[in-house]
């Protein structure tokens, strides 16, 4: 692998740091803002609370307007300069959090910071995987993953030693706001990377700017006219002159196959699991300090695990990753959802609760951002990756507004106790491993162009 695509690709990749920060560092503020402005309470007559839908959901009501309109700079502006905007809108996220006054300006901020979780699932996985070979795309494209798992692990930690250093009642501003200094870094990071030869070329950009391009990924000058000969046989042998939609009916299967990946990485419970993580440590009979500190398990396993993944999925290839990711999320969350229902000790729900987050890094967390970015043919990779990312986000948003709602239930089968939660999310593993083994097709070692034409129009019959 060359080193210059590699630290190219890393670069991208760290907008995937400040989206695993940003997503969970709400978690050591959760409660102390329940308490400092009262936002536990039901809207009128609904089963939402205030809560629920403008403190913990609202960054991904952000993330899923990020996600879905993401496509457009990202094709317009390019990915290069849709990420530098990216890390400007976390930056103003964190310190504006940080800052906020009262509830609504809060969710304002986290709003903003939102968007730039939903576009960087857009443009980052989009820019590595057009930078990088067949063979390598898997392992740099997952980079994106370990940079998300990495910058959760980093937010725990980061909210436990916050915790325990400064005072209850602004701890979660500094926990908050220390995500300022990653993202003004990353911004200016990115301002050294080259634009994308592929997304120069369906721009129509002189050949002279393409191959400076390729030369700055590490190409050698000679070879860089017969690789841009290459892009360009390969990209015009699927690329029409017309202008063509992505929901034309030409790219129903990759647009099936993006909706489903995305939909079940949600009904795992990943999200519900990550935000929720110290009140659900809590529930199990964890004293709030020890809760924290046991959220920074969650982190070194899926920081460790993902490494698993990554050195796997260019070997073993998606379809194994995710066979493996599915049985192991149906033994956890069933096995949760009994420690909770049988009031087992704690211990043994941290484990099961680790073995779930162990088989999500390895699974879907490792391949869902590579699968994406891959299933759709270069003229509408982009909008495709935003339909997929923005099925992602949606359910994301809806299980993390919903929720709250069956943590706080005092009637029925919830009262005082999540177990019916996580059996629901152990069903819908089972329906993910039958699409697995039924239409999840392999994408290991096959070009950007080929897939495309695998996977769309006339040539999905192949």
């Amino acid at each position: 692998m060359d080193k210059r695509i590699f630290r190219i690709s890393l670069t991208a990749a760290l907008a995937g740091f400040l989206f695993g920060f940003d997503t969970v560092v709400i978690s050591g503020a959760n409660q102390p803002i329940k308490e400092l402005w009262g936002t536990n309470w039901f809207l009128g007559d609904s089963i939402f609370t205030f809560h629920g839908i403008f403190i913990m959901s609202m960054a991904l009501w952000g993330t899923v307007l990020g996600s879905l309109f993401g496509g457009i700079p990202t094709d317009r502006l390019g990915r290069k300069k849709t990420l530098f905007w990216i890390g400007v809108l976390y930056f103003i996220s964190a310190v504006g959090s940080a800052l906020a006054p009262e509830a609504y300006s809060f969710s304002f901020f986290r709003f903003i910071g939102g968007i730039g979780v939903g576009a960087s699932s857009v443009a980052a996985p989009v820019y590595i995987s057009e930078i990088s070979t067949a063979a390598t795309r898997g392992r740099l494209t997952a980079m994106y993953q370990f940079n998300i798992v990495f910058g959760i692990l980093v937010a725990f930690i980061s909210n436990y030693f916050i915790g325990m250093f400064f005072d209850e009642g602004v701890a979660w501003r500094w926990m908050l706001g220390i995500e300022g200094l990653p993202a003004l870094i990353y911004t200016f990071m990115v301002l050294k990377i080259p634009n994308s030869p592929r997304w120069l070329l369906l721009k129509n950009r002189d050949d002279a700017v393409i191959i400076r391009s390729i030369t700055l990924l590490g190409i050698e000058k000679e070879k860089a006219s017969l690789h841009l000969s290459e892009i360009k046989v390969s990209l015009y042998e699927t690329v029409e002159k017309h202008k063509e939609s992505l929901f034309s009916g030409k790219y129903n299967k990759p647009l099936a196959l993006a909706f489903l990946i995305a939909f079940f990485n949600q009904l795992s419970g990943i999200n519900f699991v990550l935000y929720y993580a110290p009140e659900i440590l809590e529930r199990a009979g964890l004293a709030s300090g020890e809760s924290l500190f046991s959220s920074i398990s969650i982190g070194v396993i899926n920081l460790i695990f993902t490494f698993v993944g990554i050195a796997l999925i260019d070997k073993l290839g998606r379809k194994q990753l995710m066979y493996i990711g599915s049985i192991g999320y149906i033994l956890s969350l069933a096995m949760v959802g009994w420690c909770f229902y049988s009031n087992a000790s704690s211990l043994l729900l941290l484990i099961f609760i680790l073995v779930f987050i162990a088989s999500h890094a390895i699974g879907q967390g490792a391949v869902i951002w590579v699968f994406i970015s891959e299933i759709f043919p270069n003229k509408v990779r982009s909008y495709g990756q935003s339909w997929g990312t923005g099925t992602h986000w949606v359910f994301a948003a809806l299980i993390t507004l919903l929720t709250p709602t069956f943590l706080d239930a005092e009637i029925g089968i919830f009262k005082d106790n999540p177990w019916p939660i996580f059996i629901f999310f152990a069903f819908m593993m089972v329906l993910q491993l039958l699409w697995v083994a039924f239409m999840m097709p392999e994408t290991k070692g096959i070009s950007l162009e080929e897939l495309g034409k695998l996977l769309s129009g006339k040539n999905q019959k192949k």
